[in-house]
């Protein structure tokens, strides 16, 4: 016989309870207390209405459940429809298109370019840096459509066709001719198996259709082992031409609407970066116009490069900002051992840490923006020059360590697939390895310092602004100075002295700014001599709890 209770006592062992659940339903940017004061402090207060409205959004339910859905779901590529005819066609899931509407509606790929406000690349990287923390594998197309305009103004004829298109704020997803369109995105395809990073190997050729030239029509021949976002409308692509390295617009249908021979011949399965597709691609004849003259193709196309790498710079941050939304929302209704999470001394140090490194990435980043909305300032062009091989090195490397702490404050249900920290700890080491690898970064650090006179003395003038305000700072310049300006075996010794510039600019932006606090917190964790390699190792005397505080989301 059962007991009289045993339905009751059934239906009631199962109590959920000391859980946070889900972050959702808050705004993004209200709830940054950083961000807000690194948007005033660089000159762009007056976009705060605009990144508000985009804050909400970006953090609603819905929004959010777009970037979940992106991502268990990957794309599927059709080479051929059922007819036989080659269609070269990928399927996404639904929200990723969404994402990339939301992105291009709202202006991510084209403010620095339509915008005639001053700060209009602040508040470009305001609004990406809150787009890419829902969702980080779509920013690849937005950034590259972003990124292409500079190299296609090389070509002014090609530009007047092209730029209202890239910049117009319409996304159609369809694979049909440019003609049909009333917006388009723009990829990118450099690699090739046996070069890498190293594009002067290169062996994709391109053949004058009739006269050779800047604007000319090239078919190319080759293969191209890494095409990211291979559904955009047309590409940059690197070719050789009897005159060397060329740049070419290539795309993806012919100007008489038929397809160009710009054929997929499969996906990456890659490991993070899931929504978005990258493929490997033969061209077989493909059609495409010269981009500025002949043999200047590296060049050219480094323009689009340069700010690719800013992205990176701000994808992750952006990984490192969601991170520690996620995790202090966590610990701040999940208890142990009878106390908050949020009120352990050990998890507080930790904490903190965290939020000294991800405020740092994000502050850094806001400045690189800053220098860009000035480009007829010698001295603000020489920082973008080495500050963003400085940034997207040292940004982009800090990622990976700070994704898996961060999986570890939420513990075991940190490495669930149904929530989002598996996403981002598997999104984290992309942006180091894309846009040029950490050697590559660290080796035009040193080429911008030979190469472009000034661009180090810049860079120092700005650090010592904060000279006086901190001792460890002081001392920490110090030795940065004296170890750059030790030539020996300088390129063996690029990552250190890339780190310790990194460091020393962080910190000088941070003791500059209105919360000292901030500042001397980030000096006593990171330039001190016996500073550790883990995270959680403030030394004492720092107020973890104002830090934590600052960095709480607030709903």
């Amino acid at each position: 016989m059962n007991h009289p209770m045993a339905d009751t006592m059934q239906a009631t062992t199962h109590v959920v309870e000391n859980q946070s659940g889900p972050l959702e339903n808050y705004n993004q940017y209200l709830s940054d207390v950083a961000l807000q004061d690194a948007i005033k402090r660089e000159g762009a207060a007056h976009f705060e209405p605009e990144l508000t409205a985009f804050g909400q959004l970006t953090g609603s339910a819905e929004v959010i459940k777009w970037g979940f859905q992106a991502n268990k779901v990957k794309p599927e590529f059709r080479s051929h429809d059922r007819f036989g005819n080659r269609v070269d066609e990928i399927d996404f899931h639904p929200a990723y298109h969404k994402l990339m509407e939301t992105a291009i509606v709202n202006g991510i790929h084209s403010i620095p370019w339509t915008d005639t406000r001053p700060g209009k690349n602040i508040f470009r990287a305001g609004m990406s840096y809150l787009q890419f923390q829902v969702e980080a594998g779509h920013g690849c197309p937005v950034t590259m459509t972003f990124a292409a305009v500079p190299a296609i103004r090389k070509q002014p004829d090609l530009a007047a066709i092209w730029e209202p298109l890239i910049t117009r704020r319409v996304y159609d997803p369809r694979n049909v001719p440019v003609e049909q369109k009333q917006g388009v995105t723009i990829g990118m395809a450099m690699t090739e198996k046996q070069g890498g990073s190293d594009v002067r190997t290169n062996s994709t050729r391109a053949y004058p259709v009739e006269h050779r030239g800047a604007g000319r029509i090239y078919e190319l021949v080759g293969h191209k082992y890494f095409v990211s976002a291979p559904m955009c409308d047309a590409f940059l692509v690197l070719a050789q031409t009897e005159g060397g390295i060329s740049c070419f617009l290539v795309p993806r249908w012919r100007p008489d609407g038929s397809k160009n021979p710009l054929q997929l011949q499969q996906l990456k399965n890659k490991m993070g970066n899931v929504s978005n597709a990258s493929s490997e691609t033969e061209l077989r004849g493909a059609m495409g116009w010269m981009i500025g003259d002949e043999g200047r193709g590296i060049a050219n196309i480094l323009e689009m490069v340069a700010l690719t790498r800013f992205d990176c710079m701000i994808g992750s941050a952006a990984g490192m900002r969601q991170a520690m939304a996620q995790i202090l929302h966590h610990c701040r209704h999940r208890s142990a051992f009878g106390k908050k999470l949020f009120d352990q001394p050990l998890m507080q140090n930790v904490l903190a840490d965290l939020s000294l490194e991800s405020e740092a990435a994000m502050a850094l980043t806001l400045r690189v923006a800053r220098a860009m909305d000035t480009p007829d300032d010698e001295q603000e062009q020489l920082l973008v020059r080495i500050g963003t091989a400085i940034g997207k090195y040292w940004i982009c490397k800090r990622t990976p360590g700070h994704a898996y702490e961060a999986m570890e404050c939420i513990g075991g249900m940190g490495v669930m697939e149904d929530g989002i920290m598996p996403r981002l700890y598997r999104e984290a080491p992309i942006n180091a390895i894309w846009e040029g690898s950490g050697n590559v970064q660290c080796l035009d650090t040193l080429r911008a310092m030979s190469r472009t006179p000034g661009s180090l003395e810049a860079l120092f003038t700005e650090i010592d602004e904060a000279k006086g305000l901190n001792s460890d700072f002081d001392r920490f310049v110090m030795r940065a100075k004296k170890n750059i300006s030790d030539v020996a075996d300088i390129e063996y010794r690029a990552r250190g002295l890339v780190e310790q510039l990194a460091l020393a600019w962080q910190a000088s932006i941070l003791l500059r700014t209105d919360n000292e606090h901030i500042g001397n917190a980030f000096c006593a964790a990171r330039l001190q001599q016996d500073s550790q390699q883990m995270y959680g190792t403030i030394p004492r005397g720092v107020d973890c709890e104002a830090i934590i505080q600052r960095a709480q989301p607030q709903y």
